[in-house]
């Protein structure tokens, strides 16, 4: 559970089993000796996926660990992380590995950096990075909590860090992204930072997204 610019910022991954046994592995956290353990258990890993350029700092471990898993950029993160021998960009479609199982939609609009969003279709579950956070009232203290607040990433008024929501200047590109998103069966929401959403996660995902709607 890292800190970041001094707060308690807990941050989760995906791991996805695929039709054909293998796993699709989303955001990968630090390789403990446990959890590489616990994912050896659900089969072998086919791919390594970073959904932004913020998501990408156990990639390495990962892909030593598991060296025959495929590593996934998101875009711009080639440049970023030149020491890292990426197999591929994400691109606008679902990679072959993953395309009968997961949908993908990037949503642009943002100066800053595009995120791949995640729709695993068996359990109707969208996967979300930074483009919703949600954490529980009281989670960051005193002044940490009012910042937290003001950022836009407390419950019940949760989101993107209003520094992100100001990056989208070109909203009507960012609109019609959403849009495909919320095309989507959503059932349940999984995001990195906070609380997720077991039901109702169509009406999570307006919510979250209150203010580009």
């Amino acid at each position: 559970m890292p800190f970041i610019g001094g707060f308690h910022y807990p941050t989760r991954m995906v791991a996805i089993r695929l039709a054909d046994g293998r796993l699709f592995v989303w955001s990968p956290i630090e390789l403990t000796t446990a959890l590489k353990a616990q994912v050896e258990s659900l089969g072998p890993v086919a791919c390594l996926v970073s959904p932004n350029l913020l998501h990408h700092l156990y990639l390495g471990e990962w892909k030593a660990a598991f060296p025959a898993a495929r590593l996934f950029a998101s875009p711009g993160l080639k440049g970023r992380r030149k020491v890292l021998a990426f197999d591929a960009e994400l691109g606008d479609a679902p990679d072959p590995l993953w395309a009968a199982d997961i949908d993908q939609v990037f949503l642009r609009g943002s100066f800053v950096m595009t995120e791949a969003v995640f729709f695993h279709r068996a359990s109707k579950t969208a996967i979300f990075a930074d483009l919703i956070e949600n954490f529980p009232p009281g989670w960051f203290k005193r002044w940490r909590g009012f910042v937290a607040r003001l950022d836009g990433i407390v419950a019940p008024n949760f989101g993107a860090p209003r520094e992100w929501r100001a990056s989208f200047l070109r909203r009507r590109l960012a609109r019609e992204s959403l849009r495909r998103i919320l095309d989507w069966p959503i059932e349940k929401v999984v995001i990195a930072h906070g609380d997720c959403a077991e039901k109702d996660g169509a009406a999570f995902v307006r919510r979250g997204f209150s203010w580009l709607m």
